[in-house]
């Protein structure tokens, strides 16, 4: 909602420096149609995918590697020495922290995943932001905003919306 006020707040400013005359034109493109349609966007996608699938394979089999452990530490917890209770214990953390420790350096915030996409797409989102850049030289934009982020609209007029505009370009 803040960024919704900021973009109507800016827009409102710089109208009401303008020319009384002139005319605000703004368009917008909706991005994650673009990147379904974009064949380079879509490979990426599938790589991405595909890592992901072996990851929370890798994943999967660790948690029931630990599920199974534990299951046989509980049937036998109550025959066995406590020091080989503390061992089991001990070898169960270790397990556990083991494959959460996988899952974050793979799949998290900051992890395998996040910068081999931040890698492969940014070639592909700088061809796409130049060409909605000569579009909106060509065709004398002041604005154009990308609709499928935060930025919500309550109403667009459709011919404003670049999209297609953006995709023939890119092909």
């Amino acid at each position: 909602m803040k960024k919704i006020g900021l973009v109507l707040s800016l827009i409102m400013l710089v109208s009401f420096t303008q020319e009384i005359n002139a005319q605000l034109k703004i368009g917008y493109v909706d991005s994650d149609t673009i990147m379904k349609q974009l064949p380079d966007a879509q490979d990426v996608q599938k790589k991405l995918d595909a890592m992901i699938k072996e990851w929370q394979e890798e994943i999967s089999k660790m948690e029931r590697d630990w599920k199974a452990k534990y299951d046989d530490y509980d049937k036998r917890k109550l025959i066995l020495s406590e020091q080989k209770r503390i061992e089991i214990e001990k070898e169960l953390v270790a397990l556990e922290d083991q494959f959460t420790k996988y899952r974050q350096d793979k799949l998290g915030v900051r992890g395998e995943l996040f910068q081999k996409q931040e890698e492969l797409m940014k070639p592909i989102q700088n061809r796409i932001f130049t060409v909605i850049e000569e579009i909106a030289k060509e065709n004398d934009y002041d604005y154009i905003f990308d609709r499928s982020g935060d930025m919500m609209f309550l109403f667009a007029k459709e011919e404003y919306d670049l999209t297609k505009e953006v995709i023939a370009k890119l092909k």
